[in-house]
């Protein structure tokens, strides 16, 4: 079954489209029912496509969102003139995927403590860690491809953001003749390396980023080492809603300095009172792990495993230099204390376990992208904090139509902070 609603706001066109798409697209489904495992046979994946004219005849852009587990960004009109959005309706009609278990997308959540997006498979951790095993890359582009054929598009060209060029990738490996042009913003992923290589890496860039931001506001530490002193008590520090934060929990304040305007951000929030409800609640939202999107936090290092077990990678590769300086923040390295600090993520503590324990297949063939003759282009931010920049230029070279483009000018946020330049330049480079 599929639908589509037309709406136009603010001079800009509209069209709400869902389909129903298998749950399960490689028949591993029947090894899960032998397990008594009952997996949905389907769900629906919902776009929203853009134009700026009515009845528009531009080719497509499909923008995968970073993650994972979240759904594609909601605009407003009229779009702001210096975004990523407002070069891409220049000559695309831009759709917005909900990734399967986000937004519209079948999402995945806690309700009152019961998991919710996943009824017919129970409460067994077991079973639902299986069914989240069809939520990675692998499952997102090939409902894209159902929605390709649904809307009639011979081919369309991909803007993948962080996690999004990861499913980029899978793309060009799986169904590089479905794709004009894909451009890459956030790096790309390491292909065959344990996660733990690459999470020691984003650690030795994490520390550097902490050095660096003391250095540009030298009272920040002492303030840093007392308010891990105070989580340190007890259960931690109360936040509202019933979730707490505990030291380890403390450290993932870290994720502000792998954007442009971070810094600040983290450097006004320790300058709250650490007893006042104002940074009680400011903590909370500043936190990157947390019930609004629980696939972030449960699924997150699945999308590093190309044949691979994660078993919490982040905390095999943390340095011990880390473990010693409570100072020395975190970035994206996900680990069990968000899921039992925060009573929204409380109920998939076990499901994270068994998904840390699980080995994936593999998700690229460096034979298929050898063979791409795909074009494009890939931002390379060279001081990025969550995809090391010497993985995205390995992975860079298996792709032959793929220009691409270092610079220090951004952090991973650069599609965000400047995203008509970024992607004006990404679309230079791809067509010569």
């Amino acid at each position: 079954m599929s639908e589509q609603t037309n709406w136009t706001r603010g001079g800009m066109h509209f069209s709400d489209v869902t389909v129903d798409v298998p749950f399960d697209h490689f028949g591993r489904a029947e090894g899960a029912a032998s397990a008594g495992v009952n997996l949905p046979q389907t769900l629906t994946v919902f776009a929203r496509i853009i134009a700026a004219e009515a009845d528009s005849q531009k080719p497509y852009l499909v923008y995968l969102q970073g993650g994972p587990g979240v759904e594609a960004p909601r605009p407003v009109t009229p779009v702001s003139p210096g975004s990523w959005l407002a070069r891409a309706l220049e000559e695309f009609q831009v759709v917005m995927l909900d990734q399967r278990g986000t937004g519209r997308s079948n999402p995945i959540g806690s309700v009152d403590g019961a998991i919710t997006g996943l009824e017919t498979v129970g409460e067994d951790p077991a079973a639902i860690a299986e069914a989240l095993s069809f939520f990675r890359a692998d499952s997102i582009v090939e409902d894209a491809e159902i929605l390709r054929g649904h809307l009639g598009a011979d081919s369309w060209s991909l803007l993948g953001q962080s996690f999004g060029g990861f499913t980029t990738l899978r793309y060009v490996s799986a169904h590089a003749s479905s794709l004009r042009e894909v451009y890459f913003t956030g790096g790309l992923p390491a292909i065959g390396l344990d996660p733990a290589e690459v999470y020691g890496r984003t650690w030795e860039g994490m520390i550097r980023k902490s050095e660096e931001h003391y250095r540009a506001f030298p009272g920040d530490r002492e303030k840093m080492r007392r308010l891990v002193d105070l989580a340190s008590l007890g259960e931690g520090i109360a936040l509202p809603g019933g979730a707490r934060a505990t030291g380890e929990r403390i450290r993932l304040l870290g994720h502000f300095l792998g954007a442009s305007d971070g810094p600040e951000k983290l450097h006004y929030l320790l300058d709250l009172d650490p007893a006042s409800a104002a940074f009680r609640h400011d903590l909370a939202a500043s936190l990157p792990f947390s019930g609004r999107n629980p696939l972030y936090a449960v699924i997150h290092e699945s999308c590093w495993a190309d044949g691979t077990v994660t078993n919490w990678a982040a905390r095999r590769a943390m340095p011990d230099a880390v473990r010693e300086d409570p100072t020395l923040l975190a970035g994206e390295h996900a680990g069990p204390e968000s899921l039992h600090e925060d009573p929204e993520l409380t109920p998939f503590a076990e499901v994270a376990d068994l998904v840390a324990g699980r080995s994936w297949p593999s998700l690229y063939d460096v034979d298929a992208l050898q063979a791409a003759e795909v074009r494009g282009a890939a931002a390379v931010y060279f001081e990025d904090a969550y995809v090391p920049v010497e993985y995205s230029l390995a992975t860079a070279e298996h792709l032959s139509g793929v220009t691409p483009w270092v610079t220090n000018e951004y952090e991973h946020n650069g599609l965000r902070a400047d995203g008509y330049r970024v992607l004006d330049r990404l679309i230079g480079l791809a067509r010569g």
